[in-house]
């Protein structure tokens, strides 16, 4: 019912975790990225961007990590990772949801591949570094995640970007930060995505 198109490591262990916060059966299809998997066209069948992840349900598939985590929240509501249409908590599980692709990566992108020159201001959508780290360090400060005590989908995307970004540098260890993810990397459905793309990982070459 379920297949999540992944490769390990990529981005779509975005949509690995939300899948084990779900709950429910899924099967994974692991692309090899170094040996071009993803640009053959059977995969290019599935996405045309070539890109991972790529999830197909019964039929239909959705591509983008956060419009995967947010479809997964929606379709299995009893695993109550979603803001149901009518509550207004919803506008805020919403911005968190399309902050993390619109502003937290194209902020940590400038970051790892700083320009010649400052961009015009205005120009980027996601604004500038710094206010990206100032509204994250205040979303997640509210804790224990970003809708209070509530973990949602948005947790998912927004916490995957902290993690990726601190793992690399390229986001300040604030304490706000530090604390928010130490929390997430206690969730069992984290531990369980972490360890089955351990065991699916070929051996290191010597």
């Amino acid at each position: 019912m379920l297949t999540l198109f992944h490769a390990i490591p990529s981005r779509s262990s975005v949509a690995h975790w939300m899948l084990e916060e779900v709950g429910e059966p899924y099967d994974v299809h692991l692309l090899n990225l170094q040996a071009g998997e993803n640009r053959e066209p059977a995969y290019l069948a599935v996405n045309p961007m070539g890109k991972v992840p790529a999830l197909d349900h019964d039929g239909v598939v959705i591509t983008e990590s956060a419009a995967i985590c947010t479809y997964l929240a929606d379709a299995f509501p009893r695993a109550g990772l979603s803001v149901p249409v009518g509550d207004k908590r919803r506008g805020l599980y919403l911005k968190w949801l399309f902050f993390g692709p619109s502003c937290v990566e194209p902020a940590i992108t400038d970051r790892a591949y700083p320009r010649k020159e400052e961009a015009r201001q205005g120009t980027l959508g996601h604004g500038d570094y710094d206010t990206v780290i100032e509204v994250l360090a205040k979303g997640v400060a509210g804790g224990p995640y970003l809708l209070g005590e509530q973990f949602t989908a948005a947790d998912v995307v927004i916490g995957s970007g902290l993690r990726w970004g601190m793992m690399f540098k390229l986001i300040p260890e604030r304490p706000e930060f530090t604390a928010y993810v130490g929390r997430l990397n206690e969730r069992p459905a984290l531990k369980r995505a972490q360890e089955k793309d351990a065991a699916a990982s070929p051996p290191a070459k010597n």
